[in-house]
């Protein structure tokens, strides 16, 4: 029986590339939109015409929620929606600050956090202020 030389899925070739270390997001070739949740197809003009770029890193809070949890649990932290400076909007977390001190406009950079599980995109203030 072959090998199956198919390339991964998108969403696995985004995973494979945070294992690397890298965040990167798909760009569509025919209307010239980034894309972020990896997909097929674009979902701005339909086109299977997606590659992918290595994202700049650069965002901005939308919005902020505090999650506060019982204190055997944890300390409180963020979710955030991040606006990317390529054009999508993606939901994470701001760290290296206080929950309650993330604020909506907050310039933030993304480092991928291999320290868990499975990588993940966080933010952090961007000049690393705390």
């Amino acid at each position: 029986m072959p090998a199956d030389t198919a390339a991964p899925g998108p969403e696995q070739a985004y995973f494979d590339a945070l294992a690397d270390g890298r965040f990167m997001l798909q760009h569509c070739g025919a209307c010239g939109e980034s894309v972020f949740y990896p997909r097929a197809l674009c979902p701005h003009c339909g086109a299977d015409a997606l590659t992918w770029r290595e994202a700049s890193g650069r965002g901005t809070v939308h919005a902020t929620s505090v999650v506060r949890r019982r204190p055997e649990q944890g300390p409180p932290y963020n979710v955030a929606l991040i606006d990317l400076e390529e054009g999508p909007r993606m939901m994470s977390r701001v760290e290296t600050v206080a929950p309650e001190a993330v604020r909506i406009g907050m310039a933030v950079t993304a480092v991928v956090d291999r320290s868990g599980d499975d990588p993940v995109v966080v933010f952090h203030p961007a000049g690393g202020g705390a």
